[in-house]
């Protein structure tokens, strides 16, 4: 890519700023075989929160906890029914084309892409969209080709992409123009471990040489792990936690699971200090810790004990966090009037 720009905020100010933000959808329910009622749906309540430039944020969530309708409104697609909300100093809704020109987006399985076109000739279509300069245009594209191995896709239709593939396609078209903030919904759907590990590296690079800010939704914690400092996690349209990913799991009070497989089936592995066996299945067992602990010792305590072959350590997966998270906190959260989530 072209050399790093000259920034115009002093670093450490907020490029992502949201103040009390809401969004509410009206809909309509049948009540009855021709009476409607009108109700009301809080997607976003009251979220506030400060991205300075140059950092990598994960913004995670369960499906429907309002990931996607926060970046929407970060774009301008949506506008905010009361709060305060700006990026780059700019308000989205009313200013979105300027927006437009400093922000990258990649919306999961929603290609930006021309569908019947190569994948070149939508790059050059993106190019003369937002007027990028040769030279800038020419680097930056020869950067994303080499990072996220696209030269063998640049002739072939958009349609007859795989979705790893158009997914690389896609992050690359949003880096084209240089966007000093870029929203990635689930950049690794669909992509082998391989392609996985590329697209890591390229957002890293991304991140670190460009100092470009970026705002990534995810259901795969190693994402999370491997790219982001900081997490924000968004339930019930609430932020119920920022913070590092270790914090989340201690305040989710979550476990993790040493995956155990032995040379001949045995009874449930116990005296293993810190853990405990929750499945057995044949010679694999399944031994629970807490989230916050090492696996090391485990793994040395087992392995001294028992006729171990291979094992494996899972980590618990983002909905069981945040559900035991909301459930230990959210009472604290809702305000007066609210009704429980978890209330029959």
């Amino acid at each position: 890519m072209v050399p790093k720009r000259e920034l115009p905020v002093v670093s450490g100010d907020p490029l992502i700023e949201l103040d009390g933000v809401e969004k509410v959808f009206t809909v309509r329910r049948r009540a009855g075989r021709l009476r409607r009622t009108k109700h009301e749906v809080r997607a976003v309540d009251g979220i506030s929160f400060r991205v300075p430039r140059g950092e990598m944020v994960g913004y995670i969530g369960p499906n429907g906890a309002g990931k996607s309708t926060t970046i929407k409104m970060l774009t301008g697609i949506l506008v905010p029914s009361g709060g305060r909300l700006r990026v780059a100093g700019i308000d989205p809704a009313r200013e979105r084309t300027r927006l437009t020109r400093r922000i990258g987006v990649v919306f999961g399985q929603r290609t930006t892409l021309w569908w019947d076109l190569p994948l070149k000739d939508s790059y050059e279509l993106v190019r003369r969209m937002y007027r990028v300069p040769d030279a800038v245009y020419r680097a930056n594209l020869a950067r994303c080709v080499e990072l996220l191995d696209l030269a063998p896709l640049l002739d072939v239709p958009v349609r007859q992409l795989s979705l790893g593939q158009r997914m690389r396609g896609d992050i690359a078209a949003a880096l084209l123009h240089d966007p000093e903030v870029l929203y990635l919904d689930e950049p690794t759907i669909g992509l082998d471990v391989v392609s996985k590990a590329k697209v890591r590296s390229f957002l890293r690079e991304v991140n670190t040489e460009r100092g470009t800010t970026v705002l990534l939704t995810t259901h795969d914690l190693t994402d999370i792990e491997q790219l982001c400092r900081r997490v924000m996690v968004i339930d019930h349209g609430r932020l119920v936690h920022d913070g590092d990913l270790a914090g989340l799991r201690a305040a989710a009070d979550g476990e993790r699971m040493l995956v155990v497989d032995l040379a001949r089936e045995l009874p449930p592995i116990e005296g293993v200090p810190g853990a405990r066996t929750v499945k057995v299945e044949g010679p694999r067992q399944w031994l629970a810790f807490p989230a916050t602990a090492s696996a090391a010792p485990l793994v040395a305590a087992v392995a001294d004990r028992y006729p171990l072959v291979d094992l494996s350590v899972r980590e618990p997966d983002i909905e069981a966090l945040i559900a035991e998270l909301y459930a230990g906190g959210g009472a604290a959260r809702r305000k007066p009037g609210d009704v429980d989530p978890g209330a029959p």
